[in-house]
């Protein structure tokens, strides 16, 4: 067993009431779709600005008007339910909108430049617009969107609280102070949260539905928790940006619910909660 540091920045009362803030607004907004719409927009293009910071810091910028363009074009094409119309064609049109305008830039990384660019798109266009799914779900979308915001937000707050308190083994070296105590600890806070929300009225689910939805999203949420991790020390920096007090940059704040967006939709249909189309 490997005694592993604490993380490096402290449990602040400013910083635990920032992340209750950033949570009400995000709660508080499910209750209109176009807000909501908005809202996760307005999160994915601030991350995008700071993934391009990394990548700048790299010395490879983005194609900065493309990968805006795309993360709108996503987001839009979820909202208007038109994503299995347009979804060939808007992916098509950025790759090559990339590899063409970037031959009018510096040659040096061309190639690196182009292809960031199209996984910038996916990551935070493709990705957050299954939060735009969830919300769109008839009769109970909002109550889906509560229960994957709740799942998500109990995985990031009791991995650190319970990896303050108890975290020895370390779990991963590209992010040195996540231990495997607070890890096992999220899991277990996150299925036990997804078991008790799906039985609750309107949702009415099966117990171990929840518990499924829980395990899979929460696992996901830290997935994609480490991979902005590893973005970071590529680039080599601690944090993304210092647009959240107390909690570093939007992508720090938000890396988790990317993938336990897509987890959590890809899942209700699993579990034939949600018909395939």
């Amino acid at each position: 067993m490997t005694a592993v540091a604490r993380d490096q920045r402290p449990i602040t009362v400013r910083r635990v009431l920032v992340g209750f803030l950033v949570a009400a607004i995000g709660l508080s907004s499910v209750a209109l779709p176009w807000l909501f719409t908005l809202l996760v927009l307005g999160i994915a293009l601030s991350a995008l600005f700071e993934l391009n910071a990394l990548c700048e810091i790299k010395g490879q910028p983005l194609e900065y008007p493309v990968a805006v363009i795309g993360v709108v074009g996503y987001i839009g094409l979820a909202a208007f339910d038109q994503m299995h119309k347009w979804e060939g064609v808007l992916l098509a049109g950025i790759t090559i909108a990339a590899f063409w305008i970037g031959m009018y830039g510096e040659q040096k990384s061309y190639f690196a430049r182009t292809a960031y660019t199209v996984l910038a798109v996916l990551y935070l266009g493709k990705l957050v617009s299954y939060f735009v799914f969830i919300r769109d779900v008839p009769h109970i979308g909002i109550w889906l969107t509560v229960f994957v915001i709740v799942v998500i937000a109990l995985t990031d707050t009791s991995g650190m609280l319970i990896g303050t308190m108890i975290g020895r083994t370390q779990l991963t070296k590209i992010s040195p102070h996540k231990t495997v105590e607070g890890s096992l600890g999220a899991l277990a806070v996150a299925t036990l949260a997804g078991t008790v929300i799906a039985v609750q009225v309107p949702l009415h689910f099966a117990w171990w539905q929840g518990a499924v939805l829980g395990v899979a999203t929460s696992l996901a949420a830290q997935a994609g928790d480490l991979v902005e991790s590893a973005l970071k020390r590529d680039a080599g920096v601690k944090e993304s940006g210092s647009m959240i007090q107390g909690h570093g940059g939007v992508l720090d704040r938000f890396d988790s619910y990317f993938f336990g967006g897509m987890a959590f939709f890809g899942v209700l249909h699993l579990l034939g909660i949600l018909a395939l189309p």
